[in-house]
């Protein structure tokens, strides 16, 4: 059974006080809201329900679940190499790159034994999981909450939108972060797939956006 004490532990690492610095990245949102795409709560549950079910939010949860079942440093290395090819553009790459960085750093300081190379962030904090054995599918969920609602408190401010209706998008995705984290528990990196190709552009384009408050 879950304990109480894996829970928090959870919670400290996927807070928005833990410097990873999610706040600075908007995952192409910030384009999205700049070419009109995404304009107020309802385009923005759309837009993020679609790159949860069929985009990173699936896709990382997958990596996060294989990077917790491998067996040795060589196989996370492969899992790891693996995320940074699927990246769609310079920006996401940097996201997942400098955010599992930041993780790892403060891991290896705050919880030695759990010391990690620079690694991917979903891959980073499913090896973590694991390490500290902690529930896989608990940490899928809480991963795909945490990104979710990183990516609200984007539009939020780039909408922008009030927070009740920034909670209400939140509240209204929450089921299918639950439904991800099961399904990433029984799939491999064959099931890997996206098909959010406005998304993926949108990461593209925010590289040459003129004004920006986001790093992607």
């Amino acid at each position: 059974m879950t304990t109480d004490a894996e829970v928090l532990l959870l919670a400290q690492w996927l807070s928005p006080a833990f410097p990873v610095g999610s706040f600075t990245y908007s995952h192409g949102l910030e384009w999205a809201v700049e070419a009109g795409d995404v304009r107020d709560a309802a385009t923005l549950r759309g837009w993020l329900g679609d790159v949860l079910a069929h985009g990173a939010g699936r896709c990382d949860a997958i990596l996060l679940a294989a990077a917790y079942r491998a067996e040795s440093a060589e196989e996370v290395a492969g899992i790891d190499a693996e995320a940074r090819a699927f990246a769609p553009s310079a920006e996401r790459l940097l996201e997942a790159e400098a955010q599992g960085r930041a993780f790892a750093e403060t891991l290896g300081a705050v919880w030695p034994g759990a010391a990690l190379p620079a690694l991917t962030y979903p891959v980073a904090l499913g090896r973590a999981a694991r390490v500290e054995g902690l529930p896989m599918v608990l940490t899928a969920r809480m991963y795909l909450h945490a990104f979710t609602s990183n990516l609200v408190s984007a539009g939020i401010r780039l909408i922008p939108i009030g927070q009740t209706e920034g909670q209400q998008t939140l509240s209204a995705l929450t089921p299918l972060c639950l439904r991800l984290a099961e399904e990433a528990a029984e799939a491999g990196l064959d099931d890997l797939e996206s098909s959010v190709f406005l998304a993926d552009i949108a990461s593209m384009k925010h590289e040459t956006q003129y004004s920006r408050l986001f790093r992607s």
